[in-house]
Formats: structure tokens, sequence, C-alpha cells
């Protein structure tokens, strides 16, 4: 078993009357909310964290993409990783990931990752998330109707990408490219190893499977309901043939540690309510 320490880098500033005078935290939310100085506080506190997490022997340091919200700060958490790259030489650097869907063309991920593998030393992870419907289809506009159809070819345009040791053209529905001839390329290979976080869709664990990636499932609800989830998944990898492999899951859970479980619980609880009462709200339809 490995550990990592993932991190959302959400705004804590929210008013406290948050939910009652605003409609959600995402995609609406009005920036006058944001103070950049304490935002420039934040965004180093956290990496501190992610640095001493390292320090500290976790094997990952994770980081992921959500836009226009106080939920999660990293439109591009590409560049967290980059400044984790140079102040960390072990943990695996967890990008979980891009929303390799919204990206035109989506060789930007593929080359953006290469560099960090490189820059790393080839500590890449690679998440490549499907996308919550707010960032995908209320933020970058993204039709549902095509969004998996969209997120398979950029899938496969990356993966090629990493692969080819010559320039090929891509022709694909929307994506079309006369060249693409990546420049860095990564140290991993054939590439990164991949992780596709989620929450329970089955067709997102076919992908995995199909694949040979990793499910990363991100539990907001607690261990039980997890529990359930992950014991679908080993059935459905069971149920298609595929290897039992230990490290083809991940499980992404909020933990807090003290002396006794009455401090667990008086030190967890402002930050447990901030999350799930002001950073989760969300409005119906979302």
């Amino acid at each position: 078993m490995k550990f990592s320490w993932f991190h959302l880098m959400p705004y804590r500033w929210l008013p406290a009357d948050f939910r009652e005078r605003y409609h959600g935290v995402w995609v609406d939310v009005p920036n006058r909310l944001y103070d950049p100085e304490r935002g420039h506080e934040l965004y180093n506190e956290y990496l501190d964290t992610l640095e001493y997490a390292g320090q500290m022997g976790f094997d990952g340091l994770g980081v992921n993409e959500h836009h226009q919200n106080a939920y999660g700060m990293m439109p591009s958490p590409n560049l967290m990783a980059a400044a984790l790259a140079r102040r960390s030489t072990e943990a695996m650097l967890l990008v979980l990931g891009n929303s390799i869907a919204l990206y035109n063309p989506p060789v930007r991920v593929a080359e953006e990752f290469a560099m960090l593998d490189v820059m790393s030393g080839g500590r890449l992870i690679a998440g490549f998330p499907v996308g919550t419907s707010m960032d995908t289809n209320y933020c970058y506009g993204v039709n549902p109707a095509t969004l998996r159809e969209r997120y398979r070819e950029a899938h496969d345009l990356i993966i090629k990408a990493w692969a080819t040791r010559e320039p090929f053209p891509w022709n694909g529905k929307y994506t079309k490219l006369r060249y693409v001839n990546l420049w860095p390329r990564p140290i991993q290979q054939p590439h990164p190893p991949i992780w596709i976080p989620g929450l329970g869709s089955i067709e997102t664990w076919d992908f995995c499977i199909d694949h040979d990636y990793n499910y990363s499932y991100l539990s907001f609800t607690g261990y039980k309901r997890a529990q359930r989830m992950l014991d679908g998944y080993w059935q459905r990898r069971a149920a298609l043939g595929a290897d039992p492999n230990p490290y083809s899951a991940a499980f992404f859970q909020q933990v807090c540690l003290s002396d006794t479980d009455g401090a667990c619980e008086r030190e967890w609880w402002p930050h447990v309510d901030y999350f799930f009462n002001q950073c989760l709200h969300l409005y119906p339809g979302m």
C-alpha cells in the first residue's frame, strides 16, 4: 500500500453566511469574494504543506484541476506540480489531473506532462479525469453529449504523442493537426502511470479496465460507501477477466489524526463544516 497527500487548495475565507446569500461555490460565485493577498498566502501555505508531506515520506503529492470556483483554486495544477518538482526529490507528482476533453489541442497536455516528468526525473503520475459537469459543461461550454467522445479522442492523441518517435498527422473528429512531434518526451516509458479519478461511473471503470489504468475513487461520503463502491469495481474487474492487481485502484479519503477520538472530532469539525457546507455548496442540476 502507498500513501499520497492530496490537496484541493480551497479558498478558506468565504463569508459565514455564504450558503444563504450565494447561489453556489462553483461557476457563478462572484470573484469579488476572492482576496488575492490572502490567495497568495494560501498558495504558499498549501505548497509548504505538500513539500512537508514529501519530506515526511508520503509516496505521492496530489493536485488537481478545477475552474471558476472557491472549492479548489487550481485552474492549472501543472503550475503547482512544476513548483513541487523542484522542491521535492522522492515523492511522485500525482497530477490528478488535467481534464483532457477541455484542451484544444489536447497535445498541450502531452507536452506539459512530458515536461513535468522530465523536470522531476520521472516522477509524474498523469491523471486524466473526464471532469465535473461544472468544469466541462458550465465553465468551458462542452456539450455533454460529446464529452466522452472528446475525452477518448484526446486520450488517444496524448498516448500516441508520447509513444511515437517521428512526426505524425492527426485527423480526428475534434482535433486536426498536420504535425504532432513531442519535444520533450517523458522519461517514463512507454508513458507515465495513468490514474483516472471518478465518483463511481461504470463507464469510467470500464475505461480503466480496458486500458489497465488505476481507478481513483474520490470519496466525500465516508469509508462505508467507498467500501461498497470499490467492492463493485473489483467485481467488475473480475467479471471482465482483469488482473486483480491491488495497485489498480486508489481511494481518497479525508483523515484527521490526533491524540484521542474526542480531540479528532473537536479539531476536525470546523474544517469538515467549512468543506461540506461551503466548498460543496452547489445548486440543483450540477
